[in-house]
């Protein structure tokens, strides 16, 4: 049975905090980096990092603000209640837009660092998974590190395309692996016109990549401690996300609480 314990991964500008969730036995494991979404580490991202490795695949989540502190530093209560909402929405918003590119890129070395340096975790490159704002700067890690992430899995990321120079749809003509996006329906962040410009620059650089709107699922439809939580796309964003690691790591030996799972 998958487990999560927190770690601390060296970068540089001090230890970020982490979960890290890992199948039974020796392994050797693929590895998953799973990027989180604005609210930082809590009980849910465990879940779901466990609902991972569960699958035979060790997995990494970092605090993406470790600069401003240790997880957690936020109380999720605060969303049912307009003006805290608002207050709330004011301290994350600029711990967001902290995460510059170059930021992203370095501390995504130092995770991927980490990862290899571990005895259980499987030698080649990892795949990434990211929610929210964490699918955005997964895009930019892939991005800077093509050659050591083999896949990107992005769910109801916004702000993926922009009209600043260093947008991530700009860049994705470094990325070598296979990407998967799923949109939320009616998300103000990335509209219909936001995905056929991301499409479109995919397409001209020929990415291997699957774009697909969850009709009727808001932004944030993965995440069962929210009021944004939506089951049915929660369930098929399962369904896609380890399509997507069977594809990446077949043949890679792994076992789950299932048992071994045959390359096909």
């Amino acid at each position: 049975m998958a487990g999560t314990t927190t770690v601390e991964v060296p970068t540089s500008d001090g230890a970020a905090d982490a979960y890290l969730a890992r199948p039974d036995g020796d392994g050797p494991f693929p590895a998953v980096l799973f990027f989180m979404d604005a609210f930082g580490l809590r009980p849910r991202l465990a879940e779901m990092a466990e609902r991972i490795a569960a699958r035979g695949y060790l997995v990494l989540v970092p605090n993406l603000f470790h600069r401003a502190g240790r997880m957690p530093q936020f109380d999720l209560a605060d969303l049912a209640d307009p003006q805290r909402r608002g207050e709330l929405f004011g301290r994350i918003v600029p711990l967001i837009s902290a995460l510059t590119p170059e930021l992203v890129a370095r501390d995504t070395g130092a995770y991927l660092d980490f990862l290899a340096a571990r005895g259980d975790v499987a030698p080649g490159p990892v795949a990434i998974v990211g929610y929210c704002m964490g699918g955005t700067n997964a895009l930019r890690a892939i991005e800077a590190h093509p050659d050591r992430i083999a896949a990107l899995a992005s769910f109801h990321a916004g702000r993926v395309v922009t009209d600043e120079p260093d947008s991530p749809h700009r860049g994705v003509g470094t990325v070598t692996g296979e990407l998967y996006f799923a949109h939320a329906d009616r998300d103000e962040s990335m509209t219909a016109d936001h995905i056929a410009t991301l499409e479109g620059a995919l397409d001209a650089v020929g990415v291997s990549y699957r774009s697909e709107v969850y009709t009727g699922a808001p932004h944030g439809f993965t995440m069962a401690d929210t009021a944004m939580y939506d089951e049915q796309a929660a369930e098929r964003h399962w369904t896609a996300l380890f399509d997507l690691l069977e594809r990446t790591f077949r043949g890679t030996a792994r076992r789950s609480d299932d048992g071994p799972h045959a390359s096909a």
